[in-house]
């Protein structure tokens, strides 16, 4: 008996896995919408903006390695998807976007909303795909998977006319199929070694594509085997345990922070997971330091990347076989990384313990990190306080510190904070956004009371776009054209249905983070914030660590 194509859509997702559809519905998706209605294992989680809906997919998809999806309809809706599909692309992050569109065999309606999206998308996605037969549902939705799942994963895109929506095929769903990504190869393996054993001051990079938990117990077995230092870039926080005496810290900064000096003092650099989207936290030059590049792929080679050893292949097996293989060197010397290591802790005690108010960011970060427990999850949107919390926040384990330093989006800490309450609801989320930021998809605030999340959004307020405002003070300009007003976040939390408060005092805002993480509901924070010292401190740091690390 033939089967309707929108019910085949649904019942090739649900072979695929697909556990939620994050969106907002059209008119083109109601013939996808009513199979949806159907089915017994996938939730539709509806969203109150297109963006919010892709970003909680992309986060959906990070969290647990499989293609989170998302639903929109043609023209403004699918326009909506554009910076979430960049936002996974770059971050690699596996989505599958499905997008509605007026009948493509007859058309009744002109050209009314009708815009290529296709093509509008092919330069932000791995696949993108409008289906003119029911017939190639099956092919073209296990394609779209696959490919946003392969390393590198990412964005992927189908485009569903309401036409093709509506006709009846015999095919059936495909089997997804079992891919094992290729190993390394015996000697890369041994070259890479052979460099890392005559190194004097080795030193280990960890990056974005390092990020998986496996990943992550070979390297740590690889660390206490060798006792080789490492760094994160923020893509890699928590690959490893931070409390870790190994670790050196995160390259927040782009140059000059006591990560920067460690890196620069090392004579040869084993980078793992590179990938080029993030900031690098060192610059190759002709004749420079060395470097291993240990990826699922090769490197992309630009003026300042251009390892000298590649060592390609799944990164877990091929760290793996790297310790298996080494034999630690009597020759090598740290000291130099663990003086800088020190003299920053201590710089940072001193910065940490300042409970002036309206709050100074390493006391917030210092507050946030005490009421978080080891598997809590942090989501920061995109602004100055991300340089702190990558710098000062301790991750104890894999994506527990969500942020983005590869499109470096506004607008995404809350929907990944929804996103994560639904993947690990038994775990503590939190919410760390500018009140730019925040605003910027604030309305699925009501999303998240509608789902019942046990979540904590913590805004930090200064009434203006804080990042740029720093930038705009550091270039030399006069402060103007980037501070606005703000709502009375704690009614504005309140009308949506959340819990609302606000930080009184430098003292009241522990209290306040426990009884939010420990009482069940959305809670907002409005916590009045203090960038004043910005550009001041962080030069300050860098002046400080040089002197203590020199002298």
């Amino acid at each position: 008996m033939a089967t309707k194509a929108s019910d085949l859509f649904v019942q090739c997702l649900e072979e695929e896995g697909c556990e939620y559809i994050f969106g907002v519905p059209g008119e083109e998706n109601l013939d996808m919408l009513d199979s949806l209605s159907r089915s017994k294992k996938i939730k539709l989680i509806l969203t109150r903006h297109e963006q919010g809906a892709g970003f909680m997919a992309a986060t959906y998809g990070r969290h647990t390695g499989r293609t989170g999806v998302c639903m929109a309809t043609l023209g403004p809706g699918a326009t909506n998807f554009v910076t979430a599909a960049a936002y996974a692309q770059l971050g690699g992050m596996p989505i599958l976007m499905v997008t509605g569109q007026k009948p493509i065999k007859k058309s009744k309606q002109g050209r009314f909303q009708i815009l290529d999206v296709v093509d509008m998308m092919r330069p932000i996605t791995k696949f993108t795909h409008q289906l003119a037969s029911a017939d190639n549902i099956p092919s073209r939705v296990r394609e779209a998977y696959r490919l946003a799942e392969e390393e590198k994963p990412g964005a992927t895109h189908i485009e569903f006319p309401e036409d093709v929506a509506d006709e009846h095929t015999d095919s059936t769903p495909l089997k997804p199929s079992l891919i094992r990504r290729p190993l390394a190869e015996s000697k890369g393996v041994r070259a890479a070694v052979k460099m890392i054993e005559q190194a004097k001051s080795p030193i280990l990079v960890i990056g974005a594509g390092a990020n998986r938990k496996l990943t992550g117990r070979m390297l740590l077995q690889f660390v206490e085997k060798t006792g080789i230092p490492f760094v994160t870039t923020q893509l890699g926080k928590g690959v490893i345990d931070e409390m870790h005496p190994k670790f050196l810290g995160c390259a927040a900064l782009s140059a000059s922070d006591f990560v920067h000096r460690s890196i620069e003092h090392a004579d040869l650099i084993v980078n793992i997971g590179h990938d080029v989207i993030e900031k690098p936290p060192f610059f190759m030059k002709n004749g420079g330091c060395p470097v291993i590049h240990v990826s699922t792929k090769s490197a992309e080679v630009d003026p300042v990347y251009f390892p000298n050893v590649e060592v390609i292949g799944d990164i877990a097996n091929a760290i793996w076989q790297m310790k298996e293989d080494i034999v630690p060197s009597g020759k090598w010397d740290f000291d130099f990384c663990f003086k800088a290591r020190a003299a920053e802790i201590e710089h940072t005690k001193s910065l940490d313990g300042d409970d002036r108010f309206p709050i100074f960011p390493p006391f917030l970060v210092r507050k946030v990190r005490e009421a978080m427990p080891s598997d809590g999850i942090i989501c920061l949107d995109n602004g100055v306080y991300k340089i702190w919390f990558a710098r000062n926040y301790q991750a104890r384990q894999q994506n527990t510190v969500l942020l983005d330093n590869a499109l470096a989006t506004m607008g995404a800490g809350l929907p990944s904070a929804m996103a994560s309450a639904m993947v690990y609801p038994d775990r503590k989320v939190m919410a760390i956004c500018g009140d730019g930021g925040f605003m910027m998809n604030s309305q699925e605030m009501e999303t998240a009371v509608r789902l019942g999340l046990n979540i904590t959004v913590l805004i930090l307020n200064d009434n203006s776009y804080g990042m740029i405002r720093w930038k705009q003070a550091n270039m030399g300009f006069e402060d103007w054209g980037l501070t606005y007003g703000n709502p009375d976040f704690v009614k504005y939390a309140e009308a949506y249905g959340a819990k609302g408060h606000r930080v009184e005092s430098a003292e009241h805002l522990p209290k306040l983070l426990k009884e939010c993480l420990d009482t069940p509901g959305v809670h907002l924070i409005d916590c009045p914030v203090d960038y004043s010292e910005n550009d001041q401190i962080l030069n300050k740091d860098i002046k400080t660590l040089s002197k203590a690390v020199e002298g």
